[in-house]
């Protein structure tokens, strides 16, 4: 049988079709026998399963029917269209989940694994204000970075090294109450036993190895993810041609910021400037 090899970190409908492959086969079933109960051809299930047609709503809720799955694959297809969040997004979170060593570095906006609640909210519901989002999608946004925050609480807990830009703590996000909570958050994080934190300086200049936002994830099985975003998609990277040279700047880059007790020290005086 000609058996097209998935990857469902591809995309996200690669990783709907192939976990309905993958529910499928368990289930000990064609797709023959499954779009059949369907109703609908095995062509077109075909091209579902190997990512040739994106799924609709419809074909979402007739899989979860004719395998018996309550709602799993609406569920699935709910957050696969979810227009608040990157394409490439949701499979990230699902590798962070799992990481054992996670290494951020962002420009202009606190990452969202380090964002306190006041300051998720302003970011989210600015985006509502400008019409980039719903409310719903908004309202999910949010719960996803509580949710992506509390899998850090798993144990063995993952190592965290996190590089902020300075533009991260200059710009302004809400009234000075939302900043000053944020500031809290960032003190607290670099606190836990399993964080680092560092600042990279505006007058880094020519020594700074990175200059876009990057994560950096290390599997518990040693194998490395680099996702990062353009404007409107994201995208992850496992092949370590490209990965490892990635890794690499980040050491440069944290030669190059100032250190945890300096940069804790900088966070603190900015507090002090929030009533």
């Amino acid at each position: 049988m000609n058996r097209k090899k998935l990857d469902p970190d591809s995309s996200p409908h690669a990783e709907f079709g192939a976990q309905l492959r993958k529910v499928r086969e368990e289930q000990g079933l064609t797709q023959e026998e499954v779009a059949d109960r369907a109703g609908f051809s095995s062509s077109h299930m075909s091209a579902v399963e190997t990512a040739r047609k994106k799924p609709t709503l419809q074909v979402a809720r007739l899989m979860d029917r004719a395998l018996g799955t309550g709602d799993m694959f609406e569920r699935r297809w709910r957050q696969m269209n979810n227009g608040g969040l990157l394409e490439g997004f949701p499979q990230m979170v699902s590798h962070e989940a799992k990481a054992a060593e996670i290494r951020l570095y962002e420009v202009g906006v606190i990452p969202g694994l380090l964002q306190a609640p006041e300051y998720a909210e302003v970011s989210a519901w600015s985006a509502v204000k400008r019409g980039v989002i719903t409310s719903a999608q908004a309202e999910e946004r949010i719960a996803l970075i509580a949710q992506r925050q509390a899998s850090l609480l798993r144990l063995p807990a993952p190592q965290i090294f996190a590089v902020l830009d300075e533009s991260c703590l200059r710009r302004p996000m809400g009234d000075p109450r939302v900043m000053k909570a944020q500031l809290d958050r960032l003190l607290e994080f670099a606190e836990l036993k399993n964080t680092h934190l560092q600042i990279a300086l505006f007058d880094m200049g020519e020594h700074r190895p990175v200059s876009l936002p990057i994560t950096l994830l290390t599997m518990p099985d040693r194998t490395l993810v680099a996702y990062a975003e353009s404007a409107l998609r994201g995208h992850l990277e496992r092949d370590n041609t490209y990965v490892v040279p990635l890794l690499t700047a980040y050491y440069q880059l944290q030669a190059e910021a100032l250190s945890q007790t300096d940069s804790v020290a900088m966070i603190r005086e900015l507090r002090k400037g929030t009533p």
